[in-house]
């Protein structure tokens, strides 16, 4: 990032840097004041143009250390980096005048006062994406402030309150924040500055002596700062953007949703018999009743369950090349179109970084070898016997098809085990842990047609649970969009 000497003059046309970045930074205020400088030295509401000239013309590659905005008085609204008369904002207002400026250095000294860290973070956003998003019009130079403003105020609430082991105010105010919006280098950065007011004295947020297993005071964790990026993301895409995201999100669910249901019919038929069968011999048995793929990859090749897993993953790509083809495809063609828009979003990925369409996958292959899993551990121990014989059985039953695809059953109907041959697939009577696609299968409860039925209502009971959970976070986010409204509202927002 580089200082552009002019306003909304934002690069467009990149392809290697992510959307939206959101570097963090904090500093001490013992670092401070050994320095002599104040926190709010950071807001000055006099004219600033001359006191900050010296870093309007300084070239940058990076966003500027916290350290050196405190010796540029009035950095956060100097003059070269603005467009609005007043363009501090906070929780409260979209534009500070010189009063609440007053109140707000009060409170900046205040948290200083008190030994307080005081926190800055900057969204970074590419040009490209602000034009996207109906934010930023290159021929006009004008971005929608309000709506990004509106945006942070947002974030603000979910770095403040999850950044830390507590909500870093003990309560709603008990912290200092506020933003500002820079246009003068060539991508839009959205400034965020916060402190705790009164002087800390929970023991969670102090700084421990020796060995600390929790959170390092003053580092926000990365996976806070993601959410944060989402957030902010998610709130300023334009709707047409936002519903293509939707739509691929839900075509991926869609068709995962129909290959899990699917997959016992399609698993449990004679044609997978013989896998179904390894599979269940190269289960461990001195570990039945946990057989679980667990942390690792069906591929990873490691543990007791490395062979079965490895059987496992083999038995779906043939289902899904040939049963589930078409629901298959349709998953894994949504999920990468997925994968572009999270480039686009986020940048070239890092070496070893796993894609968003790798991980949705290796998600499906889990559930569905575990749900096997489950249901072959209903399988008793004395069934491992016999099993050429009862194989031989069968095919001698099962002469051949006619011309139209169906079994001859005039020549099955004659034995006494052709007499009582079921006409749903025949997998369905199978042991899994023999060839025989004809016996009865000795397990808890009953047959193969039984575990088949106990399998989908597991997946129905796994369907209804994740549907409720949908439910009850829709109801959350809904009591809470009507709590800020009001909120607002009150304020004459």
């Amino acid at each position: 990032m580089a200082k552009t000497g002019e306003i909304a003059a934002f690069t467009l046309g990149e392809k290697k840097t992510a959307m939206v970045n959101l570097p963090a930074q904090f500093v001490t205020s013992s670092t401070a004041d050994m320095k002599g400088q104040k926190y709010s030295d950071l807001v000055d509401y006099a004219n600033n143009s001359e006191k900050t000239n010296d870093l309007n013309n300084e070239s940058i590659t990076d966003l500027i250390d916290l350290k050196k905005q405190f010796s540029k008085r009035g950095y956060a609204n100097r003059n070269s980096a603005v467009t609005e008369t007043h363009p501090i904002f906070g929780s409260d207002k979209l534009n500070y005048d010189n009063h609440d400026i007053s109140v707000l250095r009060k409170d900046l000294d205040e948290a200083q006062k008190n030994g307080n860290n005081i926190h800055e973070l900057a969204f970074s956003i590419r040009g490209d994406w602000l034009v996207k998003n109906n934010l930023y019009d290159p021929e006009t130079r004008m971005i929608d402030q309000n709506k990004l403003k509106h945006a942070e105020q947002e974030v603000a609430k979910t770095l403040i309150n999850k950044g830390f082991n507590l909500p870093l105010g003990e309560d709603e105010n008990d912290v200092v924040w506020f933003g500002v919006i820079h246009q003068d280098t060539d991508h839009l950065n959205m400034h965020l500055w916060f402190a705790k007011k009164n002087r800390e004295t929970r023991q969670e947020m102090l700084k421990q002596e020796g060995k600390y297993k929790g959170q390092p005071i003053g580092v926000i964790p990365l996976e806070v700062i993601e959410q944060a990026k989402r957030q902010f993301r998610k709130q300023l895409m334009s709707s047409q953007e936002l519903r293509r995201h939707q739509e691929i999100l839900k075509g991926v669910g869609g068709f995962k949703k129909e290959i899990v249901e699917t997959a016992p019919d399609n698993l449990l038929n004679d044609r997978h018999a013989k896998a179904i069968k390894q599979i269940y011999d190269a289960l461990p048995q001195d570990m039945k009743g946990r057989w679980q793929v667990g942390n690792a990859h069906l591929t990873d090749g490691k543990g007791k369950m490395a062979k079965a897993n490895q059987l496992t993953n083999e038995l779906l790509d043939d289902l899904f090349d040939k049963e589930l083809k078409p629901e298959y495809e349709g998953f894994k063609s949504l999920a990468q179109e997925y994968d572009a828009i999270n480039i686009e979003d986020q940048g070239v990925m890092h070496k070893g970084q796993r894609k968003w369409s790798e991980n949705k996958e290796d998600e499906l292959r889990k559930r569905l070898a575990n749900q096997l899993y489950k249901q072959l551990a209903q399988i008793e121990d004395n069934s491992l016997n016999d099993i050429n014989r009862q194989m031989s059985e069968l095919l001698s039953h099962v002469k051949k098809r006619d011309k139209g695809g169906n079994v001859d059953r005039t020549k099955i109907a004659s034995s006494p085990q052709g007499k009582n041959l079921d006409p749903k697939p025949l997998i369905n009577n199978v042991t899994p842990n023999s060839n025989h696609i004809g016996g009865q299968m000795p397990v808890r409860g009953g047959s193969f047609t039984k575990i088949s039925r106990l399998w989908r209502q597991d997946i129905r009971a796994e369907t209804n649970a994740e549907r409720q959970f949908l439910r009850n976070q829709k109801k959350v986010e809904q009591e809470k969009a009507q709590e800020e409204y009001e909120s607002q509202s009150s304020r004459g927002m």
